[in-house]
């Protein structure tokens, strides 16, 4: 935000028309560094498929963080925010403190205990868009735009989002982006269209609305997981 304030003062002194430079962010994508040892990262970072679990390559710093993903087709999968201390290789995730998800069968777990589950006729199918909307004390569930009302909480420290399939029998699931977001986000975490003032940059994978003066900062990201049917030869 220093930056940004410098930037803002040194264009008024210097007689400029008021625009505010912003210095390039970099592109949010799958983190290869930090992925289970049986993912298989592509699509330069847009694309995840094996057995695991990858996190995000930003972290939520802001005050307030919304991204989603649409469900191509039924499978095993989780999604949610963890730490690098996570093990990505063991899933389902939320079985640690490193750890927050919503699993596919809707029950959210953190520590290896059930924090709230979605109701039990309003479970993800396939074409559903899932949105998690988290601000560093509760995780919250939004489903093809509706708040599902089943808050959760309890991780600590910087959390990354998160994301995890298993294979099985499948060929895997893929996790692409999309170029623009399916719902609305909630009216606390305005991402979906950018607000005045902000700029949007590196688009796909995702959507980074950079921080201004005066102005919350917002972090957005938005994926699509598909599970595919097709078996392995």
């Amino acid at each position: 935000m220093a930056s940004s304030v410098f930037c803002c003062l040194r264009c008024c002194r210097d007689g400029g028309t008021g625009h505010i430079p912003l210095k390039e962010m970099p592109a949010v994508q799958l983190d290869t560094q930090h992925m289970g040892t049986d993912v298989v990262i592509v699509k330069n970072g847009r694309r995840i498929c094996g057995t695991g679990g990858c996190l995000a390559s930003a972290p939520l710093h802001q005050n307030k963080s919304y991204f989603e993903f649409k469900i191509q087709s039924t499978g095993i999968w989780g999604i949610g925010v963890a730490t690098q201390k996570v093990n990505l290789n063991q899933i389902p995730l939320g079985r640690d403190v490193h750890s927050l998800v919503m699993r596919n069968d809707g029950a959210l777990y953190h520590n290896n205990e059930e924090k709230n589950r979605l109701p039990a006729n309003s479970l993800p199918q396939e074409g559903d868009v899932v949105g998690i909307t988290y601000d560093h004390v509760e995780l919250n569930v939004y489903l093809n735009g509706k708040n599902m009302h089943c808050p959760a909480s309890g991780i600590r420290g910087t959390v990354y989002p998160v994301v995890y399939e298993e294979k099985r029998m499948e060929s895997g699931s893929l996790m692409s982006p999309s170029p623009s977001f399916k719902h609305l986000s909630p009216s606390s975490h305005q991402v979906s269209s950018p607000p005045n003032g902000l700029a949007v940059l590196h688009f796909p994978p995702c959507i980074l609305l950079r921080q201004m003066p005066d102005i919350t900062p917002i972090f957005t990201l938005k994926y699509f997981i598909c599970i595919s049917k097709n078996k392995v030869s």
